[in-house]
């Protein structure tokens, strides 16, 4: 008697240690009622029928997944290794058991061929500049795809796109070449801005002939100002009309000059 009483007092311990599951405030678990799925519990303190029904656990915290290195060929024909993380968790836990067999290495399969996929169709200036874009185009399908599983992608990111030695130094002859583009035009855009200003000088000189006179004055001095041993310079008519108009006067009156 007190052996069966014993017995009793273990099967019943048994039982209640597999009826009752304490889960976590992130675990929800699946209920399934001899193999039909009933319900969803969870947090906190469940109860099971033993041998009847069955849980399975899930974790409804967010999952970090590395994307393995993959070969991409861009569309303009380059071929690169990009890797990138995906940033997803469990939002229906029925789904995520039921729908699929391991959500997890459904979503790592399925984010490694959205990657080549989407990669595959932009050129390789994309991949470098428009990380954002891609990122967001890589997360949009990924989180339609996985709705499915219960799964939502909160984000994604590509971690490093390698190339190979001949098409780094490739790109830094492109970059190089477009900073002397660059160069170049900003010089000629200086030239052209100066030349119309030179311009616009010499219509306003040529427009007062005391100003011209002024210029020609204030270059000799400018001149007489260096080291140099010699000048040579040119004596324009502007200067010399005057004088001219002095002495035809002074011819005029008989070699005496005016008012005198």
């Amino acid at each position: 008697m007190d052996v069966f009483l014993i017995f009793l007092a273990v099967l019943a311990v048994v039982i209640a240690f597999n009826a009752f599951k304490i889960l976590q405030e992130y675990e929800r678990g699946v209920v399934f009622l001899l193999g039909r799925y009933q319900t969803v519990k969870g947090p906190g303190i469940i109860f099971l029928f033993p041998f009847v029904q069955k849980a399975t656990i899930v974790d409804l915290r967010v999952n970090v997944m590395d994307v393995p290195t993959q070969d991409v060929i861009s569309k303009d024909n380059v071929s690169v290794k990009v890797n990138a993380v995906i940033y997803f968790r469990i939002v229906a836990a029925e789904k995520a058991i039921i729908n699929v067999a391991n959500v997890f290495e459904a979503t790592s399969q399925l984010a490694q061929t959205t990657l080549r996929s989407v990669l595959g169709q932009h050129e390789l200036d994309d991949m470098l500049s428009e990380r954002d874009k891609l990122n967001a185009d890589i997360q949009t399908i990924l989180d339609s795809r996985t709705d499915n599983w219960g799964i939502k992608v909160a984000n994604v990111e590509i971690k490093h796109v390698d190339l190979d030695e001949s098409m780094i130094r490739a790109i830094a002859q492109q970059a190089e070449a477009e900073r002397s583009r660059r160069a170049k035009v900003i010089n000629a855009e200086g030239e052209q801005q100066a030349a119309q200003k030179l311009a616009e000088a010499a219509r306003m000189l040529a427009g007062e002939k005391q100003a011209l006179q002024l210029r020609y004055l204030q270059t000799l001095k400018d001149i007489a100002g260096e080291k140099s041993s010699t000048i040579v310079f040119p004596l324009p008519m502007d200067l010399i009309e005057p004088l001219k108009g002095i002495a035809e006067t002074i011819t005029s009156n008989g070699g005496k000059p005016t008012g005198s």
